[in-house]
């Protein structure tokens, strides 16, 4: 006959002695602190599975309310640090929408030459990272270990290369019918 189920029935029993006397008091803290039933409900239940699972590392005899607080507040914190995120996340791509202006495509029948010699023309620093991320697809974080820099500097270099590669390539557009802010001409006739 093993012992096992025996060491688990006594600190199953351990465990519903001290840990639960303490449910109403952590549902009304998260009940205030969350204003939600429904998120205090799954904080408290939270904290009480991550109390219980860790349970073997709870000292016996020492202060076993204060111990399941700290986890509840931990959950609490997590929780609204997620719903944060995804809050943030939905507020940033709102401001991105907002904020960033259009910026019409050059048209598709440009040479290879006209794009090759504007490509050449850019500072090398620009043009490599240009050439990896454009042309040949690698990720930023590839880029960064290709060229041994940080990937800050990858995006970095990226987004003024492209301005840049815009500009030389701006008289281009112009003869084909762009205005220099990306807008297109509209000829009399």
């Amino acid at each position: 006959m093993s012992t096992r189920p025996l060491i688990n029935a006594c600190a199953n029993a351990d465990f519903e002695a001290v840990a639960l006397p303490h449910l109403n008091e952590l549902y009304r803290a998260a009940r205030h602190t969350l204003g939600s039933q429904a998120e205090a409900e799954d904080a408290v239940q939270e904290t009480y599975l991550q109390a219980w699972k860790s349970f073997y590392r709870f000292t016996a005899g020492t202060n076993c309310r204060a111990w399941l607080f700290k986890i509840l507040f931990h959950v609490i914190h997590h929780q609204r640090r997620k719903n944060r995120r995804w809050q943030t996340l939905g507020e940033q791509e709102e401001f991105l929408l907002e904020t960033l202006a259009y910026e019409a495509p050059i048209r598709q029948h440009l040479s290879d030459e006209e794009v090759l010699a504007a490509l050449n023309r850019l500072p090398e620093n620009f043009r490599a990272v240009i050439l990896l991320a454009d042309v040949e697809e690698f990720a930023y974080k590839e880029i960064a270990q290709i060229l041994d820099i940080p990937i800050g500097t990858v995006m970095s270099r990226l987004n003024r290369g492209r301005k840049l590669l815009r500009g030389e390539l701006g008289g281009y557009a112009q003869s084909y019918g762009f205005a220099a802010g990306g807008v297109a001409m509209v000829q009399a006739a």
